[in-house]
Order: C-alpha cells, then structure tokens, then sequence
C-alpha cells in the first residue's frame, strides 16, 4: 500500500510529469492505432528514467498494477512517449517510441501513475502522494484512486487526458487535465504545427451580465459565439491561479433578492495564465469573450487566443453595492454566484482541514458546526436524513482567492499560510465574523466566499475568528477525576531506528518541505507507526506531556500507545517512557502506570490501551485483565480492565474501569462486506457491533471479580453516539456521560463523538460533572508534530494544542465522601453593553456556607469568560469584541467546592452596536470655482475600523460612498462664495451604530 493525502508531482521545475494520457488506440473511430501514456519534463536539465516504470490499472482496480520499465532519459523542457498495446483499427502509427508496453488501456480512463521503482504498486483509494510515485493521474470521473480528485470527464475512442492549456500542475487531477485530440510526442524534436488559418472576424452580440449567467445552473448562450458585456471590476486575481476577475452589472447589489429571485449580475471574467494587464478593482470594463463553463462556475472566456479582450472605459459607472446575505438554501445560491455580498449572520467554523493546503475554511451558518448525522440520529431515520439537509443548507466555506496548494511543491511550500501566519487560530466550534465584503462563488465542488484579492499571510483577511483555547479542562467536580486520551501513535521505536535494525525491513515516510522525515507512512512488516526519528519522537512526546499534566486527572485511560512487545521489548517500555517524560515535567512521582498482567493475548496488534495514574490519589485494587477474546478482537485491541480507589481508601469504594480501541471505519485494506460493509456507520460495523457485544459479558464479569457495582467504559469506540456499537451498551445499562456542545472528532468538514466514557447505574450515581478538552480534533492540523516545517511558517509548539487528533474526554466522580450541599445561580437575568466595551456579569451563589470555586460563562461551545467565587459572590468579565451585537442566552456554570455542588444558571447578555462618532474635515476655506475633498473618519467603540455606507448633502446634491477601514470621502464640487453646511449620515453595519454629523464649509 502506499499513502493517501497531498500529491506532490509538480509542474513548476521540480520534476516530471505525466502530459497525456491515450487509451482508445486501435478502437472503432480511433485515429492512432496504440494506446499511450507521455511524459514531461519540465525542468532545465536531463531527468535519467532508468530504473522508473508507468503502471497502470483498470478504473476499477484496487490492486497492483501492470508495469512498463523505462529506460534512457526525457530532455530537459522534453518529452518521452510510452507506446502500450494495439488494436485493430485506427489509421496512424505512433511517433518513434521512447520505451514500448504490452499494457491494453481502457479509452474511458483507468488508473496510471509515473513510479521511481520498477516494483509493482498498489496504492491506496483516495488522494496519492509519495515516493515512489511521481505523480498519479484518476483517468475517469469515478476513479477510486486519484491526485486531488478525479477528472470531470473520461477520454473516448477519439480524445485522450492531456494538460490543460495553462501547463500548471495543481496536485489536481480535476483542474489539470482536459479531454481533447490526442497529440503523441516523443523525445525527438516537437513536429513543425501546421499553420492556422487566421479566424474571419467576427461581430460579439451585446448582452447583460444576467442574460450570460441565466436563472440556471449554467449559461443558456451558445458558448461558441462572441458576447459582449460591461461592469464594474469587484474583484481580481492576477495571482493565485485564478486567472481573472469578477464583473458586476453597474449600479447592483445592495439589498437581499426576493427568495427566488432571477438570474446574477456577475460573472468571472478569465484571462487565463499568460502576463496580461488587470484591471483595478472599482474599474468600470468592457468585456468580450466566450460564455462558458468550467465545473460548475459560469465565466467569460476572454482570453486572446478565443478572440476576447478587455478593455477599461473612462466613462463613470455607478458603483456596485455589497450585497446583504442571509445564506440561501443550495438550491437558490445560483442567482447570487459571483456578486459581491456582506453576510449578515453569524458563522462558527466547522472545517479547518484544507486551512493546512489550500488557505480553506468550512463554516456553517448558526453557533453549531456541522454535525456528523449519527451522532445525533440513529442510521436509517427521517431524523438522519434532516440532520443531512441541516448541514446542507448551512455549509459554505470561505478561501483565500487562490487555487495555490500550499503542500504541494517546494515553491508551495516556502509560501507562508494565509489567515493563521500571524499568530492567529482558526478552530473548530469557534464563532466566525466576516467583517468585509467578499464573493460568493462555485468551486471545486463547494460554494465559498472569496475575498476580493488574494489573501497572503501579510494581507488584511476579511474575516476574523473567536480564539476559544483554554489552557486546562472545565471544572468537573467530583474528589477523583477520570479522563480518556487517545494519544496518536505514540511509538518510541521509531521508522528509521526500526528499519536499520533488521533484514526485510523498510519504512516510507513523510517528508516536510526540506525533504526530512518527520513521521512513518508505512513500515513493513508490521512496523511501527509513529515519528520518523528521534527529534520528532520528542516533538510528538513534550505536546502529549503537555496535554496530560493539563489534563492532571487521577486516572487517565490512554489509546494508541505502542505494544513494546511487538519489537521485542518489555511490553510496557513506551508506556514507562512517556511516564517518566511526565513525571520530569510534573515531578517526581506524580504519575504512575498499571503494568501489563500475566497473561496477553497471543496474537496482538502494535498498538495498545492502557492506564496511568496519581498514586497520591488513587491506588490500584488487584491486576489489570486483557479481555482476550479473539474470535472478535482480532482487528481491534482488546479492552484493559483495572479497579481503582482513593488513596488509602476501603474496597467497597473501588470502581472498575475498561479501557477500549474498536474497530476503525477505514476501508483500507481487505475490503469489507456483508455487515462489515462500508455505509452509513463506516465500515466494519458489524464487526464493532460483535466487540461491544463481547465487552458487555466481559464487564459483569470483571466487575464481579473486582467486587465493584460501577465500572466506567472509556476509550476509542470509533462508534458516533447514535450508531449499533454504542447502542448494544446502552441495552446493557450504560450511559454515555456526555458534554453538551462539544464532540472528540471532527471528519469531513462535520463533529461528532468517537470517544466516549459511559457508565453503569452505579457509576453514573458518582458522576459530578463532565467535559471533552478541546485542544486537537478542533484544531488544524498544521500544530501537530507531523506537520513541523511543512511550510515556511512552523507552526510546531511543545504545547498541548494538537497532541493528537481526538479530544480528551474528563469526567468528575464523588467516591466514598458526603454529598455537598446544594446550589443556586443567581443573575441579574438581563445585561447590557455595547459591543466593543467589557460586559460584566455579577454572579451570586446562594448555599450553605460561604462558597468558593470558580463560576465560567458558557457559549457556543466555549467559556467566553471566569472569576473566582469569593465568600459566594463573583464578578465575571466578558473581553470586549468576544460577542457582536445580538442578544445571548448564556450558560452560567458554578465548578462547585469540596462543601458545595455545582449548579447551573443562566443570564441573558444583550450586546448593542458599536457607539460611533464622526470625525469631518474638508479643504478650509475652498478656493471658489474649485473643487474640494470632504474627509469622513468613522471612530467607534469596537476597536474595528467600520464599514458600510455614507450619505452626504451637500449644495443641494445627495452622495453615497461606501467606507472601509473607517475612512470616507467625498469631491465637492464647485460652490458660490459663503459658508455652507455639509450633512453627513452613516448607515452603520452589522456591529457599529448610525451617526449623524454635520461639517461647515467656507467657500472665498
């Protein structure tokens, strides 16, 4: 197998390419009469091929491929042609072969990849990247492996996949390849082209941006015919790869459509690669062109070599008017693609994983990001299918303006990442504010917000995010605390240090941008699966260490830590490791581990759970166990079992708990089927079903051998709340002790909750309270180790943020002590501030006693602010811009003490605008018969400069200007002599109050 993820083949002098693509040679209607694959190089120099293959597979191949060794070397700015099989038709013979095949290529596609090895490969379904593949390309729309994505369209007996005109390599089958005539070249001299014909000229048709768009999904014109249009210019992208800019009819915009409401005013105007002028944005443009389609977006083709143009005119436009957006369902998005929009609702972020490669982030309408649908709906309901049409109907993502693939070359990669460059962190379940005028556009499949330029690491982005990291766990309660950590491949025996050691051995890794490993792709045989080497293994550990003395609970069950004994060491050597780097940074002694029992299974996986522990607090009650059941565990890791109680304390205080690792839901490997197939739950879901099945009879089992009535279930179930797994617990008595808004994973762009910790009766009798850390599935994947110098800006902190990949999950429990007094949360019920100044929540806790403990405000998923109790009374402040203006019904949430309970209240925190003052100034006096400049600065309480549209009287006449970053003007026009008085109104926008203010102005 080889990995999924970035390609890394680039088209910018890095490396060789595959050009074209052929596989119809021979067919009815063919013109050459062999299939063939050519390559490309675009580099300066001679690349040598030996020792290099193309292989190949059918579409529906999922096993190694057909090789064809190659032999010689490809020219520098040269090709190199590879003749495959013939068939009986076709009229025309290949150019003279660089390196001939016996392989029969399929004409509607296939799978065919440039290898540096002769050695037969199988690489995985999905996105391919890595040595030894070179580069990879998905021939048809349905391939299962792929560079990017798949082509949108298959070659046919008569067309062949070949570079599209621009030349770039994208890491993106999808974008880089277009179906056409094939054009067979080997590594002689390129053919003398045949002179063109010079076109006859031909008399574009005037018509608006609208009737170019269409009330439909694509243009209803003849896309072969010349148009003509004009607009003002909103947006521009000569870099990035855009190729263009966007026109928008003059004088539109402003307020929302009618809810189905016609066809759009802008459109994307394309230029294509070559060095042409651009327009500035504000421009007022003539375009001509083509109207076509490119993957769903709606452009003018206005590229030179299909007779377009574009031209500046010096005659005065009426400015375009950000449109106000409430997002519209999918179905009603097309009429506003390409115009220039201000979003009015609130945003949370719900996907930050393109944010590491292409400057991308998913965000969902609302204060919830998109929710994995089994997570709160059982497979196969209404209710599963209305959670779908919620995520639908809420999802959009904003980019950065660019197609750039910042994982892919070298070049890529030295360019520092948009929005988080600067410090800034872009999570998961934090609010999103977009704060400037973007462009609603389609692609790649998606709807997004662009920004009206390319957004760089040093540029002004046009939305700002919520910073919700905390450095320690919620309040719990509780005199123990027990929590669960899956803590991503903690192997201290490393892929070079185990490949070295032994014959048959060998690792593939990935690389960062200087091309050092840092972390292992695979190590075969049943090698480990972690850092690369020592100084990423002490990257990976000091962010795990942080984590867990964070995290500071009594127990902690941990999940993906290495089975020693596979790599003939003592079992438990990693985990004696990662114990002592804790016990270095939090003391001597603090943390110890349960040792593995006696008797381990036969036959075990690398990986393994297990337990550590406060011996200061908790103590072990006799040996852990291994569940050692293998008619079912034999793809999983069995559950760990060990009682526990305080410190000194009775037996009849001990509770059991079994830590667990199910069955992932990948599909790699043997495929699955019957109820292991892959569906709604993921695959292996059957297999799962059977585990939790065998657990259940384990744990009464182990809970009567331990003489304990609760037992906790910790760990990774890789099961979402509502699906089979859990629910076989739930039958049996357990009780997921879940923590409300916040989930352990995140996938595809949508959160839900892989790692649980449920209860039995008795155990959930003991729990105080709960709460899952968010400090990794929330965060991007660019702070894990395995990402240290990927990009220009390293990202990499011996921090907590980004340990793993799942959250930890903690958990209160009262053991053997008095049960508090209970509690009251007193507010004012209603506060009020404007947005920009602190709001201050007085909080009174009314019990027994004097309390003391912590109180934290909770919103969307976070704690927007916390203060100490003091002799049962607090003051919490919330930082000034944390909440934009609307009212909030917010958590108030009272940790509790060792004499008191927690307790719940609420207040309700009415945010208003900004408040706004106008600050004028104008040409004093202005010369008669000359014109002038009024200047309009908008100050406000925010802290933001403000936006949004100016209205101006002056001589009689009406003026409206749009303002950005607070600033305003104006041109007066020539007046008489005297004094006069110009009236200024701001609108206001989403955050900042109206304003009114008038300026005189004398003219002599």
């Amino acid at each position: 197998m080889l990995p999924a993820g970035s390609a890394a083949a680039a088209l910018d002098g890095s490396g060789v390419v595959i050009s074209e693509f052929y596989g119809g040679g021979g067919n009815g209607g063919a013109e050459y009469t062999h299939d063939f694959v050519e390559l490309y190089n675009p580099t300066d120099a001679a690349v040598s091929l030996d020792g290099w293959s193309v292989q190949y597979r059918n579409n529906a191949g999922t096993s190694a491929a057909q090789v064809t060794p190659l032999t010689g070397s490809i020219p520098a700015g040269g090709h190199y042609l590879v003749q495959w099989a013939k068939g009986t038709g076709g009229t025309k013979a290949l150019p003279t072969p660089d390196a001939t095949g016996t392989v029969s290529a399929s004409a509607t596609g296939g799978q065919v990849w440039l290898a540096s090895t002769t050695t037969a490969l199988n690489p995985p379904v999905g996105n391919v990247t890595g040595a030894p593949i070179v580069d990879f390309l998905g021939a048809s729309p349905t391939s299962p492996s792929y560079e990017g994505a798949p082509v949108t369209a298959p070659p046919a007996n008569p067309t062949s996949l070949q570079r599209a005109a621009d030349g770039k390599d994208r890491d993106d089958n999808s974008l880089d390849f277009v179906v056409a005539a094939p054009t067979p070249q080997n590594s002689g001299p390129a053919p003398e082209p045949e002179p063109e014909p010079e076109p006859e000229p031909v008399d574009p048709v005037d018509v608006t941006i609208a009737e170019i768009q269409g009330t439909g999904a694509e243009t209803p014109l003849d896309r072969t015919a010349l148009v003509r249009t004009r607009g003002v210019v909103t947006a521009s992208y000569p870099t990035g790869g855009f190729d263009g800019f966007y026109l928008q009819t003059a004088g539109t915009g402003g307020d929302p459509k009618p809810a189905e409401g016609g066809a759009s005013d802008a459109v994307f105007v394309w230029l294509g690669s070559s060095s042409v002028s651009y327009p500035e944005i504000g421009d007022h443009v003539e375009v001509v062109g083509l109207p076509t389609e490119s993957n769903g977006l709606t452009r003018v083709d206005a590229r030179a070599a299909s007779q377009g143009s574009t031209a500046v005119l010096t005659e005065p436009a009426e400015a375009v008017k950000p449109r106000e957006l409430v997002l519209p369902a999918p179905e009603l998005r097309e009429q506003y693609e390409g115009e220039l929009v201000l979003p009015t609702e609130a945003y949370t972020v719900s996907n930050n994983f393109n944010l590491n490669n292409f400057g991308e982030i998913g965000l969902a309408v609302g204060d919830t990001p998109l929710i994995t649908p089994t997570e709160v709906a059982r497979p196969g309901t209404p209710e599963l299918d209305d959670v779908k049409a919620d995520n639908a109907a809420r999802a959009i993502a904003i980019d950065d303006g660019s197609s750039t693939n910042f994982l892919g070359s070298a070049t890529n990669k030295a360019i520092p990442l948009p929005w988080v460059s600067g410090g800034d962190v872009v999570r998961v379940n934090a609010t999103a504010t977009i704060t400037d005028p973007v462009v609603i556009d389609w692609r790649n499949n998606t709807w997004k917000y662009q920004p009206t330029e390319q957004l760089t690491a040093e540029g002004d982005a046009p939305a700002t995010f919520e910073d919700t990291r905390t450095a320690a766990p919620e309040e719990v309660g509780g005199d123990l605390q027990l929590a669960t950590f899956n803590v991503l491949n903690y192997f201290t025996t490393t892929g070079e240090e185990w490949a070295v050691a032994g014959s048959g051995r060998s690792c593939t890794y990935y690389t960062d941008r200087e091309g050092a490993n840092v972390t292992n792709d695979r190590c075969d045989p049943n090698g480990p699966r972690g850092a690369a080497n020592q100084a990423n293994l002490e990257r990976q550990e000091a962010k795990i260490v942080a984590a867990i003395n964070a995290i500071d609970a009594d127990v902690i069950s941990l999940e993906e830590i290495e089975n020693s004994a596979a790599f003939g060491l003592d079992r438990d050597e990693a985990l004696a490791t990662l114990v002592a780097a804790l016990n270095e940074q939090a003391g001597a002694d603090h943390w110890a581990y349960v040792p593995s029992p006696a008797a381990v299974p036969a036959d075990e996986d690398v990986i393994r759970t297990a337990f550590i522990y406060q011996p200061a607090s908790v103590e072990t009650v006799g040996d852990s166990v291994i569940h050692d059941d293998e008619a079912v565990f034999f793809n999983a890791r069995e559950p760990l079992a060990q009682a526990f109680k305080p410190a000194g304390g009775a037996d009849d205080d001990a509770f059991a708990v079994i830590v667990n690792h199910f069955k992932s839901k990948s599909t790699s490997g043997a495929p699955s089927s019957g109820d292991n197939a892959n569906g709604e739950q993921g695959a292996w879901n059957g297999d799962r079903v059977r585990q939790a099945e065998s657990l259940a009879d384990f744990t009464a089992e182990f809970a009567a051998e331990a003489g304990t009535e609760a037992v906790f279930l910790t760990g990774d179930f890789n099961s979402y709340t509502q699906e089979d797994p859990l629910q076989v617990l739930y039958g049996e008595g357990f009780t997921d002790i879940a923590s409300e808004g916040e989930w352990s994973y995140s996938f595809s762009g949508m959160s839900g909750s892989l790692d649980h910790v449920l209860a039995n009766e008795a155990a959930t009798a003991m729990v105080t309270g709960s709460d899952i850390w968010e400090i990794n599935a929330v965060e991007s994947v660019a702070y894990e180790y395995s990402r240290s110098n990927y990009n220009a800006t390293d990202f990499y902190a011996p921090d907590a943020y980004r340990s793993s990949d799942h959250e930890p999950h903690v958990v209160g429990i009262a053991v053997g002590e008095a049960e508090p007094a209970p509690a009251t949360v007193v507010t004012p019920g209603t506060v009020q501030n404007a947005y920009g100044d602190v709001v201050r929540v007085p909080v009174q806790i009314e019990t027994e006693g004097a309390a003391g403990g912590r109180v934290d405000l909770h919103w969307n998923g976070g704690i927007i602010g916390s203060a100490d109790v003091v002799d049962g009374k607090a003051v919490v402040e919330v930082p000034r811009r944390v909440l934009t203006p609307k009212s909030y019904r917010v958590l108030v949430r009272y940790s509790g003490d060792a004499t008191t309970q927690a307790a719940d209240g609420g207040v309700t925190i009415q945010v208003g605008k900004a408040r706004t003052n106008l600050l004028l100034s104008a040409t004093q006096p202005l010369p008669a018969g000359r014109s002038g400049t009024l200047t309009i600065r908008i100050g406000n309480s925010s802290g933001f400069p403000a936006t949004g549209w100016v209205n101006v009287v002056y001589g009689g006449k009406a003026f409206r200007v749009f303002a950005t970053r607070g600033l305003a003007t104006i041109t007066l026009q020539p007046g008489r002599v005297g004094t006069h008085r110009a009236s200024v109104y701001y609108e206001g926008s989403a955050t900042v109050s109206p304003a009114f203010g008038t300026l005189s102005i004398r003219v002599g």
